[in-house]
């Protein structure tokens, strides 16, 4: 059996109109502090933001979740927090915010391959 690391994971939910409180998931981040990786995948539903949202700003949401993604993958995407280690930008971007998009609660798990758990993880909770 292969060596097997934990792992931290977060789902990013888009929350259209915040004193409503419906979400939906649009996308994963995924830390494993043993293999100094940060990554996160995302995929918008825009069918599902318009339901909620007929006026939502579909542009807004993308660059939003496009952001998440560029912060983990660091270089000049990351902004001052390229200068950060892969676990001060996960944790940075599970902080709470009351914005459109949202991280949800932080889980576990063990995997021996973080980068394809981030894409089991975006088959599995959010597409």
């Amino acid at each position: 059996m292969s060596e097997r690391d934990v792992f931290e994971y977060a789902l990013l939910r888009v929350v259209p109109l915040v004193e409503r409180g419906e979400c939906f998931n649009a996308g994963v981040l995924v830390y494993c502090r043993a293999k100094s990786f940060v990554a996160a995948r995302t995929h918008l539903d825009e069918t599902k933001l318009r339901a909620l949202d007929p006026e939502a700003d579909v542009a807004g949401v993308r660059a939003a979740l496009r952001a998440v993604e560029g912060v983990c993958a660091g270089g000049e995407a990351a902004g001052q927090a390229a200068r950060d280690d892969a676990g001060r930008r996960f944790r940075w971007l599970i902080a709470p915010r009351s914005t459109v998009v949202q991280p949800g609660p932080v889980h576990t798990g063990l995997t021996a391959d973080p980068a394809a758990e981030v894409e089991r993880l975006l088959d599995l909770l959010v597409r």
